[in-house]
């Protein structure tokens, strides 16, 4: 049975930057086993599978190696196919059913907006050998955890933006996502992050959708501001507007369809 799939670049305006997905809109359910290894075929950070259900669509998310329960930038890619392929109307909105929560999205101008339930990080101390797993010199300033992902703070955009991860050093630390920011220099941007997962078959995310949804409320907090502009410094690189709003968080990005393709088996 051949099934079509489109591969979209997330949180930016440029091909071959940002964030990059795999979409799958399919008619009904598939087996978890195949999804998964459609997802280690495409081998791509995440790819979403999704279809029509009730008033919206169901979807689910996998990493080459791993189910996620929520993924914010295959979020975006999937209402970016939806709103510019033509399956739901411009002007309307959509609803996602996620393991992980309720998601709508909408599209204005060129952005698509999804709203995304806000996540909070509690204050823990650093683990032994935190710096070197990053590989810096300089401890952080604060560390916090959200579930299974560590949330750390350096007083410097450059420590982030320059730090090179020890992969092997990650792996034996008690956590399988790290979160690293920093208040950024620019004034384009409030602040600035890097997102690594190896635990879960992601070295470096390129651009984090899910992560926002954390850094979102941490910088509100700390800067005193609802709408925030967060950059995430990975090679590819990725703009992500955020609004705090309650217990919601609103991810605001640009996408770009760069491919479409069929998977026949």
């Amino acid at each position: 049975m051949k099934t079509p799939f489109v591969q979209v670049d997330v949180f930016t305006d440029k091909p071959f930057a940002g964030n990059p997905a795999a979409v799958f809109v399919l008619d009904g359910p598939r087996s978890e086993e195949w999804m998964q290894m459609v997802a280690r075929e495409m081998n791509l950070s995440e790819s979403a599978f999704l279809h029509p259900a009730g008033d919206g669509y169901d979807i689910r998310y996998f990493t080459p190696k791993v189910e996620v329960p929520l993924c914010g930038h295959a979020s975006v890619a999937s209402a970016h196919v939806l709103f510019t392929d033509g399956i739901v109307e411009r002007a309307g909105s959509i609803r996602f059913r996620a393991p992980g929560g309720r998601l709508e999205a909408t599209f204005a101008g060129d952005t698509v907006e999804m709203s995304f339930p806000a996540h909070y990080e509690k204050e823990v101390a650093p683990p032994d050998g935190l710096s070197g797993a990053l590989g810096v010199s300089n401890p952080p300033t604060y560390t916090g955890l959200h579930e299974d992902m560590l949330v750390v703070l350096f007083e410097n955009e450059e420590t982030v933006r320059t730090l090179q991860p020890d992969i092997s050093a990650m792996l034996l630390m008690p956590f399988s996502r790290f979160s690293v920011t920093a208040p950024s220099s620019d004034p384009a941007f409030d602040f600035v992050s890097r997102w690594f997962g190896p635990a879960i078959g992601i070295n470096e995310d390129p651009v984090t959708g899910f992560a926002h949804t954390l850094l979102g409320p941490f910088w509100q907090k700390r800067l005193g501001k609802n709408n925030l502009i967060g950059y995430q410094a990975s090679e590819r690189g990725g703009t992500v507007r955020v609004r705090v709003e309650g217990d919601r968080v609103f991810l605001g990005g640009k996408a770009i369809t760069v491919m479409r393709g069929e998977m026949i088996f």
